[in-house]
């Protein structure tokens, strides 16, 4: 079901939301009897702290709910996507101790935090709802929301339900939904439309790879993503051990994170040209599979040698990105699950990127932390060049030795593209739960971007 806040009504339950140095002043705003309850059961606006206010007849009377101080804040996010699911089941309204930034963050924790993924199993009880809170645009984060669910929703389902085909059928009905066009390239005709390394990851699989391209738009600047959609990544003939593919359904997470942008772009009705383009591939074990010390020749015409089967995102991204190119658009952003070594360097909750536009990264930087998707920036680090040279070709998809395997990925794929150019290593994946956000697939990064373009594109 899609993520909504309630109808106004004027029975909502009425929640006040205090920080310990404002305890003493809110506790006078109460009546006596809730004020009375509530030093009984002593109530201290520790964070994510919450007591119910009962009514003489059994009802509720109010919630409280405690914000802490800035420094227990600043060690996480959506606080009240985690209040949103101690209440019992109502319609609640946040009347006091938010605003600005603050109650944005509140009112989107409270929407995400009623996603579940259920499609295997009886659909969970519906948590509590909240009211628009009065100063926020419920329309654009109600989108915002939807977008960020249909990128956990993707990634959460299992190759068996969504491979390139099904990746490419979500895709479809999306651009339905937002009047785009679609066009998709499929199977042995990638080769005759030379995307020769999207067709190379992909042909062991009995699941045709594939190149997804949706335009939407017909004015302003053009934005094209370009997203990685490995399916399934067994590692190739460099197969991965059982630990390491355990995750694999998620590879495609940079193709959901940007449908999920794409979705918030169109439904907000942004002033640009959109474009969305995936490769779509599964990544397996055939006689025909592509092997270590393969020379492959690009889209773009300069040749990589394989030396890891398991590097095969940054071949698909290379031809697509090399496409996203060939109309000259003003901004292009890559997203992907591209390396571990990004996972090691900042973790999940980060979401690291590159560019050489400081401008731009100022503005993601920003961005970022306005809207509660933090961000890191990476460096395009030019000595590092010489590691992805192999000699014998061009370039080296899996350079030797270890060492900076997130920035030699990044300065990889900043080869195919002379556009500006952002590119995301992100994770896609939230190991154990977290207010607002269940253990599985998550978005990061998106909510950054779509802040970050009114500055990015001049809007």
């Amino acid at each position: 079901m899609p993520l909504s806040f309630a109808d106004p009504t004027d029975d909502a339950i009425p929640v006040h939301v205090v920080t310990p140095d404002d305890l003493d002043a809110a506790l006078k705003g109460l009546s006596a009897q809730s004020r009375a309850w509530s030093e009984a059961q002593g109530f201290t606006a520790a964070l994510g702290e919450v007591l119910i206010l009962p009514e003489g007849d059994g009802q509720i009377a109010g919630v409280l709910v405690g914000y802490g101080t800035p420094a227990r804040r600043a060690r996480g996010r959506f606080h009240m996507g985690a209040v949103a699911r101690k209440l019992p089941q109502g319609i609640y309204t946040i009347v006091s101790g938010l605003r600005d930034a603050d109650l944005d963050e509140a009112a989107l924790a409270w929407l995400l935090a009623a996603y579940r993924y259920n499609r295997y199993r009886k659909p969970p009880e519906p948590i509590a709802q909240l009211v628009a809170p009065e100063g926020v645009d419920a329309k654009r984060l109600s989108i915002i929301a939807n977008g960020e669910a249909l990128t956990r929703e993707l990634i959460n389902t299992p190759a068996s339900d969504m491979g390139p085909a099904e990746l490419e059928e979500a895709t479809r009905a999306m651009a339905s939904s937002h009047e785009a066009e679609i066009n998709v390239i499929t199977g042995d005709d990638l080769v005759s439309s030379n995307f020769p390394m999207i067709h190379t990851v992909g042909r062991a699989s009995d699941r045709a790879p594939r190149l997804i391209d949706l335009r939407w738009g017909d004015a302003g600047p053009q934005l094209t993503l370009v997203g990685k959609g490995v399916c399934f990544d067994t590692g190739g003939l460099n197969i991965k051990p059982g630990g390491s593919m355990g995750l694999m359904k998620k590879d495609m997470g940079g193709a959901a994170t940007v449908l999920g942008l794409a979705h918030m772009i169109m439904a907000l009705k942004l002033p640009l040209r959109l474009r969305v383009l995936i490769p779509a591939v599964e990544n397996s074990i055939a006689g025909n599979a592509f092997r270590p010390q393969d020379i492959l020749t690009s889209r773009k015409g300069l040749t990589v040698e394989i030396n890891n089967t398991d590097a095969e995102g940054r071949l698909v991204l290379a031809d697509a990105l090399t496409l996203s190119d060939e109309d000259d658009p003003d901004l292009v952003i890559s997203m992907a699950t591209l390396t571990g070594a990004a996972r090691v360097a900042v973790g999940p909750d980060l979401s690291p990127f590159y560019t050489d536009n400081d401008a731009h990264a100022a503005a993601l930087m920003g961005a970022g932390g306005a809207v509660a998707d933090p961000l890191w920036r990476m460096p395009f680090h030019e000595p590092y060049e010489e590691m992805i040279e192999p000699g014998i070709a061009d370039l080296d998809n899996a350079p030797k030795g270890g060492f900076a395997g997130s920035i030699t990925a990044a300065l990889f794929l900043r080869r195919f593209v002379e556009s500006p150019y952002v590119h995301f290593d992100i994770y896609g994946w939230q190991p154990s739960a977290a207010p607002s956000r269940p253990k599985g697939g998550v978005g990061m990064g998106a909510r950054a971007v779509l802040e970050a373009l009114p500055r990015m594109l001049s809007l």
